[in-house]
Formats: C-alpha cells, sequence, structure tokens
C-alpha cells in the first residue's frame, strides 16, 4: 500500500492557516499581540524548515506542530528566571545605543497607557514622522494592514507580494517604528 506525500503551498499559507493558528495560539496563551507574533514566528520557521519536510503529514498538522513548539517555547522562557537572565536580544542595531540587551531588559509592551498617549498631539507627530521614515514597501503595507485594516489577501494581489512576505515586512516595519519611538519619544531627555 502507498503512502500518500504531501506537497507544501507557502503561497497560501497565511489565507488558508493564518486565522485559524491565531485562534488556536490566543487560546492557549491569551495575549492578543503574542499570538499574532507567534503565528508569523511560526510561518516564517517552516519556510526555513522546508527543505527537511517529508510529506508524511498535511500542511496544517506540520504547521501547527511547528506552532505548539513556539507556544511551548514561549512558556518556557516566560517562566524561566535563568533562561531570561541568558537570553540575549539585539535590539539596536547601530549608533551609540548598539548592543545586547538582556530579555528581562527589553523594553515592555506599551499596553493600554499607549492608547491614551495617542491622543497626546506631540506623539502622535513622533508617530507620524517615524512612518514616514520607513522604507516605502514597508510604509505602505504597514499602513494598509494597521491603520486602514485592509484583507490580507486584497494586500497581496495589489502589491503582488505573497502573504508570507506581506508578515514579514510588516514584522519589520513594526521593529523599525519601535525602534524609532524608543529613541525619539520614550527615551527623550
Amino acid at each position: 500500500m502507498a503512502t500518500i506525500k504531501h506537497q507544501l503551498h507557502p503561497e497560501k499559507w497565511s489565507d488558508s492557516y493564518a486565522d485559524y493558528m491565531f485562534h488556536y495560539t490566543n487560546s492557549r496563551i491569551s495575549d492578543y499581540e503574542m499570538a499574532k507574533d507567534l503565528v508569523q514566528e511560526t510561518f516564517l520557521a517552516a519556510l526555513y524548515a522546508m527543505p527537511n519536510y517529508r510529506g508524511d503529514s498535511n500542511e496544517k498538522t506540520w504547521l501547527t506542530s511547528i506552532l505548539k513548539r513556539k507556544i511551548i517555547d514561549h512558556y518556557r522562557k516566560k517562566n524561566s528566571t535563568k533562561g531570561q537572565a541568558e537570553v540575549h536580544m539585539s535590539f539596536y542595531e547601530d549608533g551609540k545605543k548598539k548592543g545586547d540587551w538582556l530579555e528581562e531588559r527589553v523594553p515592555q509592551e506599551w499596553g493600554i497607557n499607549a492608547e491614551k498617549s495617542i491622543e497626546n498631539e506631540e506623539l502622535k507627530s513622533v508617530l507620524e514622522l517615524c512612518i514616514d521614515y520607513l522604507p516605502e514597501k514597508y510604509q505602505s503595507v504597514f499602513k494598509m494592514k494597521t491603520i486602514d485594516d485592509i484583507d490580507t489577501e486584497e494586500i497581496c494581489k495589489e502589491l503582488e507580494i505573497s502573504s508570507s512576505n506581506l508578515w514579514v515586512m510588516i514584522h519589520r516595519a513594526r521593529t523599525q517604528l519601535r525602534k524609532c519611538l524608543e529613541e525619539n519619544w520614550f527615551n527623550r531627555g
């Protein structure tokens, strides 16, 4: 009896599995932003792992198994004081603040206070300036997805990019915006 060998179609992952994977993750960690990040990390890890895919399971099962490992790693890191002390994150890549930060000292999520601060006109202008500093394609994708709340599939069609490329660009845009806001708003002095 021959076994079925499954194929991977990464260009369809976001449209086919993103909602399922997000709800799966969010129901296990109850953190909306972290759930989105873990799904993005899963897609990225899957892209890197594609050469090792043997086709023994279908895409959804394979992606879900990667996601489960990401969730487990999230909890290990979150619950391990020793792990926090040992994990270094490169926060600034250049300039006078270049270097690694201990994970426990990386700036925390801005949370609800950030939403209240957005009402402050000065912060709004700094945020707009930071968005203007983004590369043009990151700027377009970020505004369409985050500000205009346009559907992923529609953005991909309009910009002629894959959904995995879209999520990588959104992640990079957020990282650059965070750095810009850290330098120009939160660490002023």
